[in-house]
């Protein structure tokens, strides 16, 4: 925990790297969730850029194949008027043998500010932290079945756009926790905020044992645990990360697990929907509810611009919501 948290934070608790949301302070998950507001209004505008991080440069290092994360994490940089690389690992010098350290050298000579790694391996992010050298900041974009801490903000202020107290809230977290990243930051996030309750929903087969030590109440039972929620989150099943027979099939998992109207019903009227995608309809949700009036789904890819602006600016010591541009 410490080392996470030292390795995260400066000296003065300022954000240099965003590698988990465990063990930081609530106080710099609310900055970022205050920075990425003065951020919401960028795309309204006729000019859809700031000047921040004019003049960095900004590598995408994705391992592990994404369409919206990284897209929203190159449009967030393009915003911040950074430069931005696209590394093609498929196509890069990794997959002919060469070292991840030495491609990291090598992207270090090219003067670069900023890494995004998405990676299939858990930790990978910290490790590329542990060696990048003092003047480049790493955002984790998704490490195994780690952590995704941008994705879990992103929901944060989805969340408080909707409510603006965590305090009073119930949150269901529902499906593949076993096997979700997602999942372990929300709940991390959920709980550092200060929600009234976290509730986990699945399968006994896609409930990681022991969960409840995170401070979760445990549901087999759709019913039971969306009763009186505000908040349900939706999760995909991670079949490519499944190993063995976790599920009977999906129609079952569908029939027991999947979002209906039916079973919304048992959460309060104002309840919000929410789903980091891509969504599995007819498996997870019912195309009824994720197009519904009770869906964020939209919105919360809309906010994931403005998070990850935050996250990149005030990872470069470029920007605060209090202080302004630096």
């Amino acid at each position: 925990m410490s080392y996470r948290h030292n390795l995260q934070l400066t000296a003065d608790k300022k954000l240099r790297h965003f590698l988990t949301i465990q063990g930081l302070p609530r106080a710099v998950l609310c900055e970022i969730l205050d920075t990425a507001e003065t951020f919401s209004h960028v795309g309204q505008q006729a000019v859809k850029k700031v000047p921040i991080l004019r003049g960095k440069t900004i590598v995408n290092l994705f391992f592990e194949t994404s369409t919206r994360t990284r897209t929203t994490f190159e449009l967030a940089a393009k915003r911040l008027s950074a430069d931005v690389l696209n590394l093609n690992i498929a196509a890069s010098a990794t997959s002919k043998g060469e070292s991840l350290l030495d491609t990291l050298r090598n992207l270090e000579a090219m003067q670069s500010d900023m890494f995004v790694v998405r990676h299939a391996q858990s930790g990978a992010a910290h490790f590329i932290a542990k060696h990048a050298p003092k003047h480049i900041s790493v955002i984790n974009a998704g490490d195994g079945q780690h952590a995704h801490p941008t994705q879990a903000m992103l929901d944060m202020f989805t969340i408080r756009r909707h409510f603006s107290d965590f305090y009073p809230l119930k949150v269901a977290i529902v499906g593949d926790v076993l096997h979700s990243r997602v999942a372990r930051s929300e709940i991390h996030a959920l709980t550092t905020l200060g929600v009234n309750e976290v509730r986990v929903i699945g399968p006994k087969t896609l409930i990681p044992t022991g969960i409840d030590s995170l401070g979760v109440h445990v549901f087999h039972n759709m019913e039971e645990g969306l009763q009186d929620v505000d908040v349900v989150i939706i999760l995909r099943l991670q079949k490519e990360r499944m190993t063995g027979a976790f599920l009977p099939s999906e129609q079952e998992y569908f029939h027991s697990y999947g979002l209906t109207s039916e079973k919304l019903n048992y959460a309060k009227p104002t309840a919000i929907v929410m789903h980091p995608g891509p969504i599995n309809r007819g498996v997870e949700i019912d195309s009824s509810v994720a197009d519904g009036s009770q869906s964020v789904i939209l919105e919360q890819v809309t906010n994931g611009i403005a998070v990850r602006m935050a996250v990149m600016s005030m990872a470069m010591g470029q920007y605060t919501a209090a202080g302004g541009a630096v």
